[in-house]
């Protein structure tokens, strides 16, 4: 092969390369892009069920706080003997805590030594507020987890806009240089780096939307 085909060859193949390199660079910035919204927007949703998860557990502990003074002017009264009063406080256990309080008084706490200390202790309080707020928790740590997947997505994603560009530079390298050898061995390299990241943001997930 004579010289000038040689480096027409080299020429075209360093064109071809370049143009795949640039395609490939402007995927992978448009990737990158997205999986930093996919984070943003996920963070977003962490932060919201961590919210939810707060209040719902403040309305659990308000729950407990009202259980607790019903249930110790309960106790006084039951204790003093004023039977009416202690009817009283009786009928304005919550729903959620009333369960709970009659499985103890049939525990006989007064004459079972071995009773629970109090109806906060048996396996009937039980508080839908509190499974909201450990059931938002869970999905908060889940939505984070998802967060740092994310944001690793993207950083791969940057990472192959570099390589992409070394691509770019070792193609552009070879159409200045005179040295046949020199040429070619630039144009492996770049062809070499090129085929090796696309394989690599191939096996990357593609997000189209948000």
């Amino acid at each position: 092969m004579s010289r000038s085909r040689r480096d027409a060859w080299v020429d075209a193949a360093g064109a071809v390369l370049m143009a795949l390199a640039t395609v490939a660079t402007a995927w992978s910035g448009y990737q990158a892009s997205r999986w930093n919204g996919e984070q943003a927007t996920t963070a977003g949703r962490a932060n919201a069920a961590r919210i939810e998860s707060t209040r719902a557990s403040s309305l659990a502990d308000a729950q407990t706080q009202i259980d607790v003074a019903t249930f110790t002017q309960w106790v006084d009264a039951y204790a003093r003997g004023e039977r009416e009063l202690a009817a009283f406080y009786r009928r304005r256990f919550r729903p959620e805590f009333a369960p709970a309080a009659t499985a103890w008084v049939a525990t006989r706490p007064l004459r079972n030594r071995e009773a629970p200390l109090t109806p906060f202790a048996m396996p009937e309080y039980h508080l839908a507020a509190r499974d909201e707020a450990d059931a938002l928790e869970a999905r908060a740590d889940a939505l984070a987890g998802r967060v740092r997947v994310n944001v690793q997505r993207a950083t791969n994603y940057v990472l192959a806009v570099v390589l992409f560009a070394a691509t770019l530079f070792f193609a552009g390298m070879s159409a200045r240089l005179e040295s046949p050898r020199i040429r070619v061995a630039l144009l492996a390299m770049g062809a070499t780096v090129f085929l090796g990241t696309v394989v690599w943001v191939a096996t990357s997930p593609v997000s189209m939307s948000i």
